[in-house]
């Protein structure tokens, strides 16, 4: 093969339960590759079932990065995974290895592979508990006046972004749009082939059923006690999974209720990223028949031999 200018990569994302780390494995077996997850909870220790991170026989000896790494308790940022996954990939690269990255939280992937810089940005935890204090409409209103093309993109119920958006300009005396824009200047270094698992969407959510099922039969209920017990109810909080059983868990509904519930949250969840990854171009999808692996084999040689003619 020939020296490739920039390092390919092949990236499997899409929605939850659509089988991307099956596919991610079998890619990796196939071209010598190592998997660097890109999941904004199963960085998380603790948190085996809730974010369904592979097992051991699901990996069949493929070595998976950024996953079960993190204390709950520990604050994770987008600008932190792309550090950790650029570094990775490195790594991997050096050790002769191909990168396959497998997630489905879109923001750290595209962050990655468009290169996206993240200013060092200090946090005013004064001026963020003033803003705090104030209305939303009226914090929205003042974003408005300042970086209009940011708040054109938020809802006033997103109070946490609008305070962010305002510290930035506090901060720093630019707009959040300006700076996204600048962090877009520097070139990618990555050839990514990026695929996504197409299930009809009623499959999808049969699939998304199933799974709570296994998960409530694997111990999911006693995994969510142990966590609001023993780790960090704030960051249980933001894991589906969690937060839905915790009716359950303190006496006040019944279980059922609840998995209803969770089931429910899952298939939204997957409808958001459905809608997150519809955006991106370079997608392929392939339709999850017999022919899947196949298929994503051929693209994958297809286009390294694309990427490696100079």
């Amino acid at each position: 093969m020939k020296t490739m200018e920039k390092t390919f990569i092949i990236v499997v994302c899409g929605p939850t339960a659509s089988g991307k780390t099956a596919l991610a494995v079998r890619l990796a077996e196939e071209f010598n590759g190592e998997i660097i997850g890109a999941d904004s909870m199963q960085v998380y220790k603790g948190m085996d079932i809730a974010t369904a991170k592979p097992t051991s026989a699901e990996l069949r000896g493929i070595r998976h990065h950024l996953i079960d790494f993190l204390e709950p308790h520990e604050p994770f940022s987008v600008a932190d995974y792309v550090e950790l996954a650029r570094a990775k990939i490195t790594e991997v690269r050096e050790r002769g290895k191909l990168p396959v990255i497998a997630g489905g939280t879109g923001l750290y992937i595209n962050s990655l592979i468009d290169n996206i810089e993240f200013p060092e940005i200090k946090a005013d935890m004064a001026f963020r508990a003033e803003m705090r204090g104030k209305n939303a409409g009226f914090l929205l209103g003042e974003l408005l006046k300042k970086d209009p093309e940011t708040a054109a993109l938020l809802h006033e119920n997103n109070l946490k972004r609008i305070i962010r958006a305002l510290e930035v300009f506090h901060v720093t005396g630019r707009t959040m749009s300006d700076l996204k824009r600048e962090s877009r200047l520097v070139p990618s270094p990555y050839k990514p082939l990026m695929l996504q698992i197409n299930f009809p969407r009623e499959k999808l959510y049969e699939r998304i059923n199933k799974r709570a099922d296994e998960m409530l039969e694997a111990g999911l209920a006693e995994e969510a006690r142990a966590f609001y017990t023993l780790q960090n109810p704030q960051t249980a909080a933001q894991a589906i999974g969690y937060k839905e059983l915790l009716p359950f868990l303190n006496g006040e509904a019944e279980l059922s209720h609840c998995v209803e519930r969770l089931k429910q949250s899952t298939r939204n969840y997957a409808k958001r990223q459905l809608t997150w990854f519809k955006k991106d171009p370079r997608i392929n999808l392939l339709a999850a028949d017999e022919f899947l692996i196949d298929k994503s084999i051929s693209l994958c040689y297809n286009y390294i031999n694309i990427v490696s003619t100079p």
